[in-house]
């Protein structure tokens, strides 16, 4: 390539460069490696190996099925594409919408209905393909919906449920702000009473569906009280200002914002009135916390699915590397944690659906799942090689995407310290403070 010094080349140039590729454009991975089969063509489920599907019910193992086919012929095709331009595909939000796992547990209103596990095991299948796809249905229906269904009034479920259980709006749930992540209970967005309603004052950060969401659940602090209160505010409201958050490495379908709140006015009947402490929120979190703790089961069951198959395709030293016993060791390990996984989280859904579950169970069975799930995303990518860094194989998008899903919801520690105050009676998420010795 010549490059003319004259200023007049330098910038058709610098045009060329931002306007597009530099050389001929890519080859299709299949052509550019026929040796083994991208995702885009997603592989028969193989994780399965104690045949813990007999510990399901009928109706379960029929919505596993379900989401597994819808999963594998509408978004295993164009999750690729979509994770690459970090946008999400809206168009794929009817089927998407067929799953009927939007609403989960909620009886009623629309909603399906599903028993705890049923609603887990589709979160896992949903995750098994794309985690993006899985983390837009959890912010919306194990957060957003299960808040108005567990804390609002009856006026307000049959106003809001029945359309974002058919997916006609979406929705999104707003704790998180940039000064309290882990420390949430301190947030400082502000709720002001005022005549007829509230004015909410603040700013959120990592908001799932934020920038397109039309119904927002925002967390403030109401200033008379100091607790913490919960309200329902519409897109388009005046002083609501929600923009995307660039440059995520995981996740990357998820469209994530910060939001802006400026004395955004909220009528006195989107206040929802079974959120009136911290405490409040901890009856969704439970439900959801659950849901997360089957995404890296999900996650982890189709990096195992694509490595299973890729073994036994590609080829080298004249053998498939499905021969080689250092490959079989790495498989058999990540099919050892997968079942051990899958039990925890069944497990975790028994005790809920019981009555017997703790936060500590919830937080355990979240914080070890992930971190088995993180090591066994980590052996797919080992036994993927140079194919293990592209997107189209799947591992190194899944190895991206379970990142964030080993933070949020509670980072692993907090998680961990949930449980370790669960069995020993002793918080420690705040360090002793030490008083001033006479000796400094």
């Amino acid at each position: 390539m010549t490059i003319s010094s004259s200023s007049q080349n330098q910038g058709d140039f610098s045009k060329d460069v931002k306007s597009s590729h530099i050389g001929l454009p890519a080859l299709n991975v299949s052509i550019a490696f026929p040796q083994a089969t991208p995702a885009s063509l997603f592989p028969p489920s193989a994780s399965d190996y104690y045949q813990l599907d007999d510990l399901l019910t009928p109706e379960e193992c029929a919505i596993r099925r379900k989401s597994r086919e819808i999963m594998e012929k509408e978004i295993a095709p164009i999750m690729t594409e979509y994770w690459e331009k970090a946008e999400f595909p809206f168009h794929a939000i009817p089927k998407l919408a067929s799953l009927n796992v939007a609403g989960g547990t909620i009886k009623g209103y629309g909603c399906p209905g599903h028993s705890i596990t049923a609603s887990a095991i589709a979160t896992a299948e949903v995750a098994r393909v794309d985690a993006s796809c899985s983390t837009f249905i959890l912010v919306h229906s194990s957060l957003a919906m299960l808040t108005i269904a567990l804390c609002g009034s009856e006026a307000q479920k049959e106003k809001y449920l029945p359309s974002l259980a058919r997916f006609d709006t979406v929705a999104c749930w707003a704790l998180t702000e940039p000064d309290y992540g882990s420390d949430a209970s301190s947030l400082r967005t502000t709720a002001t009473k005022v005549a007829g309603g509230w004015l909410i004052d603040g700013q959120k950060r990592w908001i799932g569906n934020s920038t397109f969401a039309d119904v927002l659940i925002i967390f403030a602090r109401n200033t008379s009280t100091n607790q913490i209160n919960g309200y329902i505010v519409k897109k388009g409201a005046p002083g609501l200002k929600a923009t995307k958050i660039e440059n995520k490495i995981g996740l990357r379908m998820v469209q994530n914002g910060d939001i802006l709140l400026k004395k955004v006015f909220v009528p006195d009947e989107d206040r929802l009135p079974g959120v009136n402490s911290f405490q409040d929120t901890s009856k969704v979190l439970a439900v959801s916390r659950v849901m997360v703790a089957w995404q890296p089961i999900g996650i982890s069951m189709g990096v195992f699915d694509m490595c299973h198959r890729y073994l036994k395709e590609r080829k080298q030293f004249g053998a498939p590397l499905a021969a080689f016993q250092i490959n079989q060791e790495k498989l058999v390990r990540m099919l050892g944690n997968i079942q051990g996984m899958t039990l925890v989280g069944w497990r975790l859904c028994k005790l809920y659906e019981s009555g017997k579950m703790t936060p500590g169970h919830a937080s355990m069975g979240k914080a070890w799942i992930s971190l088995k799930a993180r090591e066994t995303v980590s052996l797919g990518r080992e036994l993927l090689g140079g194919n293990g860094i592209l997107a189209d194989f799947l591992v190194a998008k899944a190895f991206c995407d379970l990142e964030p899903v080993f933070s949020y919801e509670g980072t692993y520690d907090i998680n961990s310290m949930v449980t370790g105050r669960d069995i020993t009676g002793i918080a420690s998420f705040k360090p002793a403070v030490l008083g001033r010795s006479s000796r400094l």
